[in-house]
């Protein structure tokens, strides 16, 4: 018989989300960070877009580099041609949730989603993960933490959240839930050497 553990919780501009589904054979974790929209930041950008748009075009006009009407029009229509592409080019870049899907006895699954609507999947099996860690990472200008898996036979570490920082409070209980994956992983024997 399968239960269904929900927990959701959020902190400044992140929401953490947990979606566990217990029962036989192995629970599979789901561990969700997602980021909020910010309007207002969205707002400004379309703003600037736009003042940017028009302050070239009125001085194209006014410095008479357009004389007819018809070099106007295609000015507008390549002004605002271009103001649409860096809008989508912005729009398509910005992240809006990273997941880490835990199978203990199967892998980690971990997931990045843009706003664009593309995901990106990376698959590490549990017998290649040796420990989950947690970071301390300062820069000049911040100090954020982060998690990583230590991957046997790899010699960098793989960050979970690659574009995300998420606060600890929400990085403990998947840190948590990883080491107990990969505790059962070497007690059922998935570790092969």
């Amino acid at each position: 018989m399968k239960s269904q553990i929900f927990m959701e919780f959020s902190e400044g501009r992140y929401t953490y989300i947990n979606d566990t589904n217990k029962g036989p054979p192995d629970a599979i974790d789901i561990h969700h960070i997602i980021i909020s929209r910010s309007s207002v930041q969205s707002y400004i950008f379309y703003v600037f877009i736009l003042l940017s748009a028009t302050f070239c075009f009125s001085f194209s006009v006014s410095h008479r580099c357009l004389s007819s009407l018809q070099d106007q029009s295609i000015a507008f229509l390549l002004i605002f041609s271009l103001a649409v592409c860096l809008v989508k080019s912005w729009r398509g870049k910005r992240v809006e949730k990273e997941s880490v899907t835990i199978l203990p006895s199967f892998g980690v699954q971990l997931e990045t989603t843009y706003r664009s609507g593309r995901t990106v999947r990376h698959f590490v099996p549990i017998s290649k993960i040796l420990k989950p860690v947690l970071n301390e990472c300062v820069t000049p200008v911040t100090c954020y933490w982060s998690l990583s898996l230590i991957i046997r036979e790899e010699e960098e570490l793989l960050l979970v959240f690659k574009e995300l920082h998420p606060p600890i409070t929400m990085l403990v209980p998947i840190w948590k839930a990883l080491c107990a994956a990969i505790v059962s992983g070497e007690f059922t024997g998935v570790h092969s050497n």
